[in-house]
């Protein structure tokens, strides 16, 4: 599950209801009340990528195949959760094996809509969510460095890493992220952190969930979150869950004409799911045929080797070189055989680094 983006958030502030409407799919009950996502909820969701559309109306194929994300829905985290509170210590776990971690903060005033702490403060939600997120990460590191003492009275190498996860240790008890820590390069920390998962430790994302009001102009609560998540180096993405939820049962058509009468260029989920993308490092290339036109999800700075090997383990194994079209050419001149006469068509080898968007054909020994 590795690349995955984790839903984290205060019970109440539409974090079941983002989830709802991002997967296209009610299965994670919404409801006016603490704790009504009892079982962790996953998704598989499209992303949305209008280059494949493009790629189709040259080709006209019989399906098109969209590049997909893992989405991991837990319940609402509360104050004391790291140490069972609620329900959300028993879904931590569920999130440690996601890259990223989209935390979705409240800021809309509703009194309809209870929320648990009794007002409406993002700052405060967001340092709720943080905290007990830290204090988890240092129950398992602790417990680690209670292993490794064990094993430092007989072993170097275990005492130093033991005395580095001390220092980690305290870096968090002061109230810090892993992310932040000073030595996040040292292959010390990447050991811990591979076998740990450190939950502070993975890229967060912030999803400010606003009235229909606050979508065109930012509000005082979307202001603060965002001076908060420039200061950590974290996108903050603005969205109405409810009005999201509104675009589910749309055609394509309908959902533009209606983003563009509420004077939105891109959707709140469709900004989630294509940055989320970009944040786990992800691209896509295509192979373009009159069976299917596809994405393929590869890491960036990924060999054209590796990449072919995405379709069929045998593509790498046997690789000759790769044809490859840049898209923009192969929509500019019509699809492939425009490309070739133009003479826009490459023979690229082992060593190619694929590029985003490229279109290509991989030729390989059985």
């Amino acid at each position: 599950m590795g690349l995955a983006i984790g839903l984290v958030g205060l019970p109440n502030v539409g974090k079941s209801t983002t989830f709802n409407a991002l997967t296209k799919a009610q299965n994670a009950e919404a409801a006016n009340y603490p704790f009504c996502t009892i079982e962790p909820n996953k998704a598989v969701v499209p992303v949305p990528d209008p280059r494949l559309d493009e790629l189709a109306k040259i080709v006209n194929p019989e399906r098109i195949q969209y590049s997909t994300l893992d989405f991991v829905d837990i319940a609402g985290l509360v104050k004391g959760a790291s140490k069972g509170e609620g329900l959300g210590n028993k879904f931590l776990s569920n999130i440690r094996e996601t890259e990223v971690i989209l935390q979705i903060v409240r800021c809309f005033e509703d009194e309809n809509v209870v929320h648990t702490e009794g007002s409406i403060d993002p700052l405060r939600d967001v340092e709720i969510i943080e905290t007990e997120l830290i204090l988890a990460d240092i129950e398992a590191l602790n417990n680690r460095i209670e292993r490794l003492k064990k094993q430092a009275k007989a072993d170097k190498d275990a005492k130093a890493v033991m005395e580095f996860a001390q220092t980690l240790a305290e870096h968090l008890a002061e109230g810090n992220l892993a992310r932040s820590f000073p030595d996040i390069d040292d292959d010390r920390f990447k050991a811990l952190n591979k076998d740990l998962r450190l939950l502070t430790a993975k890229e967060m994302m912030y999803g400010a969930n606003v009235d229909e009001a606050g979508l065109t102009e930012d509000n005082a609560y979307v202001q603060a979150l965002k001076a908060h998540a420039a200061s950590q180096n974290c996108e903050v993405i603005k969205l109405c869950a409810k009005f999201e939820e509104e675009l589910v049962g749309m055609d394509d058509d309908e959902a533009a004409e209606f983003l563009n009468d509420m004077g939105v260029e891109e959707s709140g989920l469709a900004q989630i799911i294509r940055k989320g993308f970009d944040k786990l490092g992800l691209m896509s290339y295509f192979t373009a045929g009159v069976k299917e036109v596809r994405a393929w999800t590869i890491r960036k700075n990924t060999t054209a080797p590796k990449a072919a090997a995405v379709i069929h383990n045998d593509f790498e194994k046997g690789f000759i070189r790769a044809e490859v079209i840049s898209y923009e050419d192969f929509v500019e001149y019509g699809g492939e055989q425009g490309a070739k006469d133009a003479g826009k068509m490459r023979l690229e080898g082992k060593d190619y680094i694929v590029q985003d968007g490229d279109v290509m054909h991989f030729r390989f020994n059985v």
